[in-house]
């Protein structure tokens, strides 16, 4: 039997680059170099890394340098807002790079997920990723064993830092320290001196008109179109409002000189998203910390409304004019809705007719218009005034008798310290579960009995809160009603938007006649 022969045939090609061994083919490298904030002790760090790079790239013989990719003041947790980064990438899987170079596992990526599905990415296409800190090539067979290891190690410090982060800032909350991003808040300003939150005079009168216009019955959407029909500039800056914007204004504490803190709060280190703070999280309520826009009572007005809409069957609420939803039915009790009469030609008109009187309803009351429903007001008005120390006494009387919120205040208080004790129980009751051996059907009946509890003395609680709420608002409907009228000698001439949205409460359209009930429960009829 003939002797066996091995001969070996050497590799000629690199299993990891793809290059010819032996090859004088430079490498094309390029570097990257990041920094996480943009402060400036940050800047050194950041210009001193793209300097090191680009001569260490270009001392080498061996190596052909390309470009140095940089990110400044940017978060490495995500890959997905890092633009020089995701530039370096597409480069290189266009074939222009062959090596990057990097200072170290986190300054690529603190997220491990991220950072392995890029190294095989590239790994793959023979690109190889050296990291100077901790001496790793990611072609040499260790390479990717000691990434994990790095990523995991450094995602877990990014996670520390995140939590310290969070917890500043919420012993920044609990201490009641308020910021916010004044540059797009209308209204308020941070005095550059004492740091304080002052208010901007200018701003402050597109702020009170706003308020002023929803509670003579506009909508945020009919508010934000006469913004921008005025030529009033947005928070942001822009030429056109958008209702959300009004929205949030309307419900903002910081107009009346509160602060609500940690409305939204950080799910995820790695994600940065942010969510609605739902009762997850603390939240801390400042009262009184900076100078009002608004007065609590008028903001107080405001949410009630807000929440009475909101809560309204029925027809939609609509705020197109201040018309809108003020104008009754005598026939069906239903709302009155503007059409517009040859709308393209010369004699175009704007009227007012029941909703329901061509949609199979029985209506027969007429239209009216906005110089007849102005012309109702002002006789009413005038009628009102001829009796107004009669009205003013009774109104006083109503007011004293309908808007007294001192039961409503200790029934609240009652479910509060009842939920409070409902609370401690039901954690109390988790807590023994955890410690010892329990009959887990017993538990539950008993856990779910407690809860039960609690959601029925909180849907109680919020109604009397809503309770209060109205009553207060009514109050102060009636109070501006009184003081409106006082202020008011003589006879009324002209037609005023500021007096009908005080007073008026809403016109009702008879067949034969009108009437104009105003807010204090006050009807006349013309």
């Amino acid at each position: 039997m003939a002797q066996r022969k091995v001969t070996i045939i050497p590799a000629t090609i690199s299993k990891y680059t793809a290059i010819p061994i032996g090859s004088k083919k430079k490498r094309r490298a390029a570097g990257y170099a990041r920094v996480s904030t943009d402060h400036e002790d940050q800047a050194t760090s950041y210009e001193a890394q793209v300097d090191y790079y680009t001569n260490y790239i270009k001392s080498r013989d061996d190596w052909e340098f390309v470009s140095i990719y940089t990110d400044e003041g940017i978060s490495a947790t995500s890959t997905k807002k890092r633009e020089g980064f995701k530039r370096m990438i597409a480069d290189a899987k266009a074939g222009k790079i062959d090596l990057i170079i990097t200072k170290s596992v986190s300054r690529f990526a603190r997220n491990t997920v991220d950072s392995l599905t890029t190294v095989r990415e590239l790994k793959d296409m023979g690109i190889e990723i050296y990291f100077e800190k901790e001496n790793i090539w990611t072609l040499d067979s260790k390479g990717e064993l000691l990434i994990t290891i790095m990523s995991s190690l450094a995602q877990e410090e990014s996670r520390s830092i995140s939590e310290n982060v969070t917890w500043g800032q919420r012993k920044r909350f609990a201490d009641g320290k308020v910021s916010f991003a004044y540059s797009r808040f209308m209204g308020l300003d941070k005095d550059k001196e004492t740091g304080k939150i002052v208010v901007n005079p200018e701003q402050a009168e597109t702020v009170r008109l706003i308020f002023r216009l929803f509670l003579e019955g506009m909508t945020p959407h009919s508010i934000a179109q006469e913004l921008t029909r005025r030529g009033i500039k947005s928070p942001g800056g822009k030429d056109r409002w958008n209702q959300g914007t009004i929205r949030r204004m309307l419900s903002n504490e910081k107009y009346k000189g509160d602060a609500l803190l940690q409305k939204e709060f950080t799910v995820d280190f790695l994600q940065k998203k942010l969510k609605k703070n739902e009762g997850e999280v603390p939240q801390y309520y400042v009262e009184g910390n900076h100078e009002a826009i608004i007065s609590p009572v008028v903001f107080d007005m405001v949410q009630a409304e807000l929440e009475q809409r909101k809560r309204s069957k029925g027809s939609r609420y609509s705020g197109v004019s201040i018309f809108s939803s003020k104008i009754k039915c005598g026939d069906c009790g239903g709302w009155y809705g503007s059409k517009v009469w040859h709308s393209t030609d010369k004699y175009r008109k704007v009227i007012y007719r029941c909703n329901r009187k061509y949609g199979g309803g029985q209506c027969m009351t007429p239209h009216v218009t906005e110089d007849g429903i102005k012309e109702l007001f002002i006789k009413a008005c005038n009628k009102l005034l001829s009796e107004k120390k009669e009205i003013i006494a009774n109104t006083e009387l109503m007011r004293t008798a309908l808007c007294a919120t001192s039961e409503l205040a200790a029934e609240r208080d009652r479910l509060w310290e009842e939920m409070t004790v409902l609370v401690e129980m039901i954690q109390t009751k988790v807590a023994e579960n955890a410690r010892v051996a329990q009959n887990q059907e017993e538990y539950q009946r008993q856990y779910d009995g407690l809860v039960e509890r609690y959601e029925t003395a909180k849907g109680q609680y919020d109604e009397t809160v809503y309770a209060m709420e109205q009553k207060d608002a009514q109050n102060e409907k009636m109070r501006r009603f009184i003081e409106t009228l006082k202020g008011h000698d003589g006879i009324i001439t002209e037609f005023d938007e500021e007096l009908w949205g005080i007073l008026a409460d809403f016109v009702t359209i008879g067949r034969k006649g009108c009437s104009v009930t105003f807010k204090d429960g006050t009807e006349i009829t013309i």
